[in-house]
């Protein structure tokens, strides 16, 4: 079961300097615009090739698309908990959330509002 974890909880985890993986689940179009700080991307679609962007199948991973309207994040920490994956959290609130509370983001527009 692949467990939420809130903006409070990732921003910790982040400014702790914590050992994790952050992965993008949405489309590269919508990754190089905006992401958050160190984002990977991993496209749903392409979920089947995590092992090439995810060797470490024991590092911890938080998934996140745009927001909770956006089921893509869920499935692929699912799937990705399905091929191995030891510590798999999803962060539902997604990208929207994150701008919204003024976190910083990458990218073309690192500025942008989702």
């Amino acid at each position: 079961m692949v467990r939420n974890v809130t903006r409070e909880e990732l921003k910790t985890k982040m400014n702790r300097g914590e050992d994790l993986v952050i992965v993008e689940a949405l489309g590269p179009e919508h990754y190089e615009s905006s992401h958050l700080p160190g984002a990977v991307n991993l496209p749903y679609e392409f979920v089947d090739e995590a092992e090439k962007v995810l060797p470490d199948k024991d590092a911890e991973i938080v998934v996140y698309c745009m927001n909770t309207g956006c089921s893509a994040s869920g499935e692929e920490a699912r799937e990705l908990v399905e091929m191995g994956y030891s510590r798999v959290l999803h962060y539902a609130a997604g990208k929207q959330d994150w701008i919204r509370a003024g976190l910083p983001v990458e990218g073309k527009r690192s500025r942008a509002r989702a």
